[in-house]
Order: structure tokens, then C-alpha cells, then sequence
């Protein structure tokens, strides 16, 4: 589970609005995050990692957009429960191909060379 916000969401939406539109200003640009911050009382670097991702958000800075990074964690998440399943699929056949082996190999040995049904296989058990 994710930790809780320290900050809401539409304070968060308002300095990063702020914040970008402050760097676009040539004459405000210096300090504009360090500004903005301290007059919200928010934490400047807090600030500035709203302010990157909205600029990758935007196509105006390289980077993984918000919408792709959860998409790559739903098809990671996606992939793993799909390996576990396989791993799961994997075992349970290796299981029963030995379960298999055992009965084959206890056939041969109780019937002898000619192939036994299982009735013959489950007397002679029976029987021992």
C-alpha cells in the first residue's frame, strides 16, 4: 500500500501550474521553484520533481510520461503473475510426471514384461 500524500492534490496542481508558467517568464525564471515553495510551504525539491514530470507530461522534457510508467507497472505486474503461474504449471507437471513413472515402472515390475491394466496392477497391490 502506498504512503499517504503530504500534500493535496489540488495545492500540488496549483504550484506546479505556478511553478511552470514562472519558468516560461524569462525575468522570473531564477528561483522561480525556490519562490513558489517557500510561498506555499512546500518542500522546494518536492516542488521541482512535480515541476520535471509535468514538463515529460508535456513532451517539453525527455523522460517516461506519467501515463507510460503505469502502463509499464500493470504489464510488469502482469508478468510476474504470469511467470509464478508457469512456475506453478511447471511443478505440478514434473509432480505428476513422477506420479506417472512411479506407477509405470511399479506395473512393469509386478506384471512383468506384458502390459497389465489397472485392475491386475491393483490386485497385485492389493495382494502384497
Amino acid at each position: 500500500m502506498a504512503a499517504p500524500r503530504k500534500y493535496p492534490d489540488e495545492l500540488r496542481e496549483r504550484a506546479t501550474r505556478l511553478a511552470v508558467d514562472a519558468r516560461r517568464d524569462p525575468s522570473s525564471a531564477a528561483g522561480a521553484i525556490k519562490r513558489i515553495a517557500d510561498q506555499l510551504g512546500i518542500h522546494p525539491e518536492a516542488l521541482r520533481t512535480w515541476v520535471k514530470q509535468a514538463e515529460t507530461d508535456a513532451g517539453d522534457r525527455a523522460g517516461t510520461t506519467s501515463g507510460d510508467a503505469a502502463r509499464i507497472a500493470e504489464l510488469e505486474r502482469e508478468n510476474r503473475e504470469l511467470r509464478r503461474a508457469n512456475q506453478i504449471l511447471k511443478s505440478a507437471a514434473s509432480f505428476f510426471a513422477a506420479e506417472l513413472a512411479i506407477r509405470w515402472s511399479a506395473r512393469s515390475l509386478w506384471c512383468g514384461s506384458r502390459s497389465a491394466t489397472s485392475a491386475e496392477v491393483v490386485y497385485k497391490i492389493a495382494s502384497a
